[in-house]
C-alpha cells in the first residue's frame, strides 16, 4: 500500500498536546478508511505538523482526518519510507514517547539540507591517483558526517546529499570538510580538487511534488551555481547566529546570500530550466523575462556566478552535455543539438575551450 505524508498548518492556539490528541482520534477510526497511521512530527515553533500514513489514496486520508477531528491536511504527497527515514531519522513514534499515555511528540520535521560535490567526470582520467583521492575524500567526509550527526540521504562517486537536525552541526561540519579537503591531495593541481557545498533548510512537504524538493533544489543551486566553496541561505545564517549567541559566520570561509539574491537565483534557474536547450535563446530573453535591464542582469549574475549571461548559459549547456556524454545518451552530434548548440562543430569548439579537449577525446579517455 502507498505511503503518504501530509502537512497541517496549525493555528497559534494548537499545542503539541492537541496534535497528539488528534492523532489518537485518527487511530480510532483509521480502519474504516483502510489507513494506518505510522507516526507524526509536530513543530510548535513553526506551527506545522506532518503525518506519515499508509493509505489506499489521498481521499482516504482526508476522509479519515475529517471524520476523526475535522482538521483536513493542507497538502499530501506520496513518499518512500526509506527516504523519509534517511531525512527524518524515523518512520515510527520515538521510543521516548511510546510509554506515555498520550504519546505527545513535539518533534519538528524541519531539517538542514547540505549538498556536497567534488571533482567532476573530467578528473577520472587520473586512474589510480584519482582513485586514491576519491578514497581519501570519502573516508574524510563520512567520518565528519558521523561526528556531526549528518544523515546521508544519497551519495555517489562525487556527491553527498545530507540531512542535519542542527544548523550549527551543519555549518561546523562544512567548515571541517573544507579544511580537511586542502590536505587530502596537496600535490595535485587545484583543478583536480574542486569542492562545493550548498546549505539550505526547510520542511518535507511544501507546494512542490516531492519530499524536501524545495530545500534540495535550493541547496543544489547554491552548490552548483553560486561562485563560492560554501554557500548558505540567509535563514541558515540567522539560525546559526541565534543558536550561537550572535556569533557571526566568517565571510572569508562561507558566503551567505541574502533574500534578494536567493529570489534572483530561484527566478533565474526556474527560467533557465525551461529554455536552456533552445538554440535561439539569447540574453535579451533573460532580461525580458526576469524584468531586469541588461546591465542589472549582468551585475547580479556576475555577483553570484562570476560569469556574464552569455558565458553562464554556454557553461550551463556544456555541463549538461558533459553529463550526457559520460552517460552515453547519444553520439556527439545528437548531444550537441539536444543541448541547444547550433552545430556539432560549434559545440566541439566550445567544449574544447571549456574542458581542454574535444568531445571525441573525452569519449576515448573517459567513457569508451
Amino acid at each position: 500500500m502507498p505511503i503518504y505524508m501530509d502537512r497541517h498548518d496549525i493555528p497559534e492556539e494548537i499545542t503539541a498536546e492537541h496534535v497528539a490528541l488528534m492523532h489518537q482520534e485518527d487511530l480510532k477510526v483509521q480502519h474504516l478508511y483502510g489507513c494506518k497511521g505510522m507516526t507524526y512530527w509536530c513543530d510548535e515553533h513553526r506551527r506545522t505538523a506532518f503525518c506519515l500514513i499508509e493509505a489506499p489514496n489521498e481521499k482516504a486520508i482526508k476522509d479519515m482526518h475529517n471524520n476523526a477531528h475535522g482538521e483536513v491536511p493542507h497538502r499530501i504527497i506520496e513518499v518512500n519510507k526509506t527516504i523519509v527515514e534517511s531525512f527524518l531519522g524515523r518512520i515510527e513514534d520515538p521510543k521516548k514517547s511510546q510509554n506515555t499515555e498520550l504519546n505527545i511528540i513535539n518533534d519538528p520535521a524541519f531539517r538542514v539540507i547540505m549538498l556536497i560535490e567534488t571533482s567532476d567526470y573530467l578528473h577520472r582520467l587520473e586512474g589510480n591517483q584519482f582513485s586514491l583521492f576519491t578514497q581519501k575524500f570519502h573516508n574524510s567526509v563520512t567520518k565528519l558526517l558521523k561526528q556531526f550527526e549528518g544523515c546521508i540521504v544519497k551519495q555517489d562517486n562525487n556527491s553527498y546529499l545530507v540531512s542535519f537536525v542542527s544548523v550549527s552541526d551543519a555549518i561546523l561540519c562544512a567548515l571541517k570538510i573544507q579544511y580537511n579537503f586542502k590536505y587530502i591531495t596537496t600535490k595535485y593541481d587545484a583543478s583536480m580538487r574542486t569542492l562545493n557545498m550548498g546549505i539550505s533548510s526547510g520542511v518535507p512537504v511544501t507546494n512542490k511534488d516531492s519530499f524536501f524538493e524545495e530545500s534540495i533544489t535550493l541547496a543544489t543551486r547554491l552548490c552548483e551555481i553560486v561562485n563560492d566553496q560554501i554557500v548558505i541561505t540567509s535563514e541558515i545564517k540567522s539560525l546559526y547566529e541565534s543558536e550561537n549567541r550572535n556569533e557571526f559566520i566568517n565571510k572569508e570561509h562561507i558566503r551567505s546570500i541574502n533574500k534578494n539574491e536567493e529570489k534572483f537565483l530561484t527566478d533565474l534557474m526556474d527560467f533557465v530550466a525551461t529554455i536552456w536547450n533552445k538554440p535561439d535563446f539569447n540574453v535579451n530573453d533573460f532580461s525580458t523575462t526576469l524584468g531586469y535591464s541588461k546591465s542589472q542582469l549582468n551585475r547580479k549574475l556576475k555577483s553570484l556566478t562570476g560569469k556574464s549571461p552569455n558565458n553562464f548559459i554556454v557553461d550551463y549547456k556544456l555541463q549538461k552535455a558533459l553529463k550526457a556524454l559520460h552517460d552515453q545518451q547519444g553520439n556527439i552530434s545528437e548531444i550537441a543539438f539536444e543541448t541547444g548548440f547550433n552545430s556539432p562543430a560549434y559545440f566541439s569548439t566550445c567544449f574544447k575551450n571549456k574542458f581542454g579537449m574535444l568531445p571525441s577525446q573525452y569519449l576515448q579517455q573517459h567513457v569508451i
